[in-house]
């Protein structure tokens, strides 16, 4: 199933991802792509605060590479695999971070090397100025 979604904001693109946080399951897989400053992060604050997680507390973890958030209904796994070759991805253990009462949002989605089950694609193209198309596709 896809929908397709319309941003012309960071608030709208954070819209999006409180929406799609409703339907999250512990489990959870979201692969966001989009080009760099596409909206991914915003996406991932917007899913942060549908599921309880202050979004302020949301940042890119390009130098982190994962960060975790707690305090709402699910833990929340943020990933970004933009510094990673896909042989390294490997290496970060993804399969244990996607267990238990987790969801995972993974950027950069293209650098890994196996799929994921029932997983959720985000598709965030640039538009004009501020404008983004926001495509969602759900797997399984």
């Amino acid at each position: 199933m896809t929908r397709v979604c319309h941003s012309h904001g960071e608030g709208d693109t954070a819209a999006a991802g409180r929406a799609l946080a409703g339907d999250l399951r512990p489990g959870s897989v979201v692969l966001l792509s989009g080009d760099l400053g596409a909206g991914k992060t915003a996406f991932v604050r917007g899913i942060a605060e549908g599921l309880g997680i202050d979004p302020a507390a949301v940042s890119s973890p390009t130098f982190t590479l994962v960060q975790e958030y707690r305090g709402g209904r699910l833990r929340l796994q943020h990933v970004d695999l933009y510094r990673l070759q896909p042989i390294e991805v490997d290496d970060l253990g993804l399969d244990e971070l996607t267990l238990g009462d987790v969801v995972t949002a993974i950027e950069w989605p293209e650098r890994l090397t196996r799929s994921f089950d029932d997983s959720v694609a985000v598709d965030i193209l640039h538009g004009e100025d501020d404008a983004r198309t926001i495509r969602i596709t759900t797997t399984g």
